[in-house]
């Protein structure tokens, strides 16, 4: 079973990696493009990892990352007991093998220990069937359907947005 643990500055190159490998095979599932994001420096991986607003977590089996999650807690005053998940990817070769499952239960688990965070939201495009299952699973409830969510290459994608309330 893949290793979890929170990536940090060093992991930065390796996270670049999977993070355009994520844009470029499954170029629907993210709002950002391969192209936008293929010239970024690998500074801007490591700062992301030091900021106090929002952690990334890794599957590694051995020294490979096979998955990433990201939490970004919200920062107007309102939103404050809110958190999105976003940029979940994992491997093919490694689907339907528990990683994604496992990240997500340990992103539950952190998010539970930040205080004040009463709340973690994602959106995934409706035709995922499989991610929609493991959300789902997880205790993620449908709370609305956004058509045409985003456009790529001439084709609109509807997302739906999930809600877990968290139990303290």
């Amino acid at each position: 079973m893949a290793k979890i643990r929170l990536l940090v500055p060093a992991d930065a190159e390796n996270y670049s990696k999977i993070r355009l490998e994520a844009l470029r095979y499954n170029a629907d599932s993210f709002a950002t493009t391969y192209s936008e994001e293929k010239g970024n420096p690998i500074e801007k991986y490591k700062s992301r990892f030091r900021s106090d607003t929002s952690f990334t977590l890794g599957a590694f089996e051995g020294d490979s990352l096979v998955g990433i999650i990201t939490l970004v807690r919200e920062q107007y005053y309102k939103l404050r007991h809110r958190a999105n998940i976003v940029a979940m990817y994992v491997t093919p070769a490694k689907r339907k093998q528990g990683v994604g499952k496992s990240l997500l239960i340990e992103v539950i688990k952190l998010a539970k220990n930040i205080n004040g965070v009463e709340q973690l939201y994602l959106t995934v495009i409706t035709t995922n069937r499989a991610a929609i299952e493991l959300y789902s699973t997880l205790g993620f409830n449908v709370f609305a359907i956004e058509e045409k969510a985003m456009k790529l290459e001439g084709y609109y994608l509807d997302e739906q947005h999930m809600v877990l309330f968290l139990e303290k």
